[in-house]
């Protein structure tokens, strides 16, 4: 299993940005995906989740409206669009596949992980 993010960079606050994450390894459309960030000195958080099928999507309370997930089964990737960036969503940004059915929000709720993508704004 292999999970290749990009997308990421230095940008102004205010400014849009998509992630993607592009998977290898597995049948994609089994598994669903989440986006989770690390902002320096900070735990890894939960940002989103979407299902294999794209059906279904969950998002965490303080990304809600700006944060969308997305993904395409025929290109096997995830995408994490941002829009209005804040000084404050500087972090690096990781995908990760679900393997295990506990909470969404939850780290352990996922085995596979990709390298991660830094994301810095600027005011």
């Amino acid at each position: 299993v292999q999970l290749q993010a990009s997308g990421g960079g230095l940008v102004q606050a205010g400014d849009s940005l998509r992630l993607s994450c592009a998977a290898s390894g597995y049948i994609f459309v089994n598994y669903g995906m989440a986006w989770f960030r690390q902002a320096p000195g900070k735990e890894r958080e939960f940002i989103a989740h979407i299902s294999g099928t794209g059906g279904s999507t969950y998002y965490a309370d303080s990304v809600k409206g700006r944060f969308t997930i997305s993904r395409d089964n025929a290109k096997n990737t995830v995408y994490l669009q941002i829009n209005s960036l804040k000084a404050e969503d500087t972090a690096v940004y990781y995908c990760a596949r679900r393997t295990i059915n506990y909470a969404l929000e939850s780290l352990n709720s996922y085995g596979d992980w990709g390298q991660g993508t830094q994301v810095t704004v600027s005011s």
